[in-house]
């Protein structure tokens, strides 16, 4: 995942200019943590991360003159969709990039994590595929 990040901010380096009262060292530091935990949560937090190329453009859009801002965002929209395919073809091991077991989605009658194997699809337990089904109703009625 860090080639995804570092390539984003390859791309746009370029184009960094400080706010008031910043130096250029730090506006790029800025916006190379912007980029990288993006992709991070992008990596870890994929189902609940709903549209990650807008988060990462509101959190770098100061850090650019507006003649830069249209590039900005498709360089942003492009990278982060590429991670998002990547992420996708990725086979489901039982574990996340990071190594980490994965975990059932869902939470128990008392409150704790379900520590079941999810499934790759959706990220719920055959036990609680039923909260799928409700996330597509709900997302439907939404767009409705």
């Amino acid at each position: 995942m860090y080639q995804f990040s570092r390539a984003i901010y390859r791309e746009l380096s370029r184009d960094i200019r400080p706010v008031a009262g910043e130096d250029v060292g730090h506006a790029h530091a800025e916006v190379l943590h912007a980029c990288e935990q993006t992709i991070e949560r992008l990596a870890t937090d994929r189902h609940y991360f709903r549209r990650p190329a807008r988060t990462l453009f509101a959190d770098v859009r100061p850090y650019f003159p507006m003649g830069c801002q249209e590039r900005v965002w498709h360089i942003i929209e492009s990278y982060v969709t590429l991670a998002s395919e990547w992420l996708a073809r990725q086979p489901a091991q039982g574990y996340d990039v990071n190594g980490n077991p994965l975990q059932c989605r869902a939470t128990t009658r008392r409150g704790t994590a379900c520590r079941r194997l999810p499934l790759a699809s959706n990220g719920y337990c055959p036990s609680h595929q039923h909260l799928a089904d409700t996330e597509d109703l709900e997302r439907l009625a939404a767009v409705a």
